[in-house]
């Protein structure tokens, strides 16, 4: 694509055009000029928090992110949400039902979903997912909102891009057991029992405390336990008080900063493991064309030659 197209979506971006931010997630995702987009867009962004909301399937993600919003709203902020749902394995397809979901927003202009498949990348995000988040940043969205696909245990890497993960649980579903089991404990800085007029949220809610009693103690920070529902609309001030509350000590204790390089080392790797990819692809079609080699069934000892062969000199490429 003709760089000089690129440069004026790029400066629509900036500009807050809505159909540039649209445009240019697309091309993101699709992988076309994504290095050269993400350059740009990297220059001016990086600013702005990330809230990212998990949680088991039914938890109500998308209701409470819907709730959230409408607060920032009423504050005339604008929000960027990125929703991640799983895609078929067969197909390659997904739902993409956040939208659907989110229907009180789908007309306001200073709201943007974008919804997004895995494309079979475990996780609970997707390979995208940072670079369309600083590309809602470019566009003018100070509120960046990431809802994670339900998944358990594979969810925890949503800690290496929201820098305050709220998990969202429900009382009566024995999440807080699987909260422990799943290793949510450690990636918490929020938790929220929603849909909190059921019977067993207290009591969920201390158990969660007493959890955090034996995990947290001696820690800066101590997640709080929300009660919330979002029918009643009980409990959202006080959860974005407390991501207000999360985020001013990141700032202060320096945590924000550290969370970022460490940010930064694991985007790296991964470009790294796609050039390296690239690589792979390459050295093992030559490889193949060897025949009887390839069907020794010693994949350490295949794999050591062919680095060998490939990295003698110290160059990748």
């Amino acid at each position: 694509m003709n760089k000089e197209t690129l440069d004026q979506w790029i400066a629509r971006l900036f500009d807050r055009d809505r159909r540039a931010v649209a445009k240019l997630i697309s091309w993101v995702e699709d992988d076309v000029e994504r290095a050269y987009i993400m350059r740009s867009v990297l220059k001016q962004t990086g600013h702005q928090m990330v809230v990212g909301i998990t949680g088991p399937p039914g938890a109500g993600k998308s209701s409470l992110v819907e709730a959230l919003t409408k607060h920032y709203r009423v504050q005339d902020e604008r929000v960027g949400i990125v929703a991640v749902d799983p895609s078929s394995p067969y197909s390659g397809g997904a739902i993409l039902g956040d939208r659907i979901r989110m229907q009180a927003h789908g007309t306001d202009r200073d709201v943007f979903i974008r919804s997004m498949g895995t494309r079979g990348h475990l996780g609970g995000v997707t390979r995208s997912t940072a670079d369309v988040l600083r590309i809602l940043e470019g566009g003018g969205y100070g509120r960046l909102l990431l809802e994670t696909v339900g998944v358990g245990q594979s969810e925890l890497e949503i800690m290496q891009i929201a820098d305050t993960v709220v998990v969202v649980l429900n009382p009566g579903t024995g999440d807080g057991i699987q909260a422990i089991k799943a290793g949510i404990m450690e990636v918490a800085d929020v938790f929220v029992v929603n849909k909190s007029d059921l019977p067993g949220a207290e009591r969920m809610k201390n158990d969660i405390e007493m959890m955090l009693n034996l995990s947290c103690d001696g820690k800066a920070w101590r997640p709080p336990v929300v009660l919330t529902s979002v029918l009643s609309q009980n409990g959202v001030e006080i959860l974005y008080e407390k991501i207000g509350a999360h985020q001013a000590y990141l700032r202060e204790s320096g945590q924000k900063d550290e969370r970022r390089k460490a940010r930064l080392r694991r985007e790296v790797w991964r470009h790294w493991e796609d050039k390296l990819q690239e690589v792979f692809e390459n050295v093992w079609e030559v490889a193949q064309t060897k025949g009887g080699e390839m069907d020794q069934g010693d994949s350490y000892e295949l794999a050591e030659r062919l680095w060998e062969e490939r990295f003698k000199g110290g160059q990748i490429g």
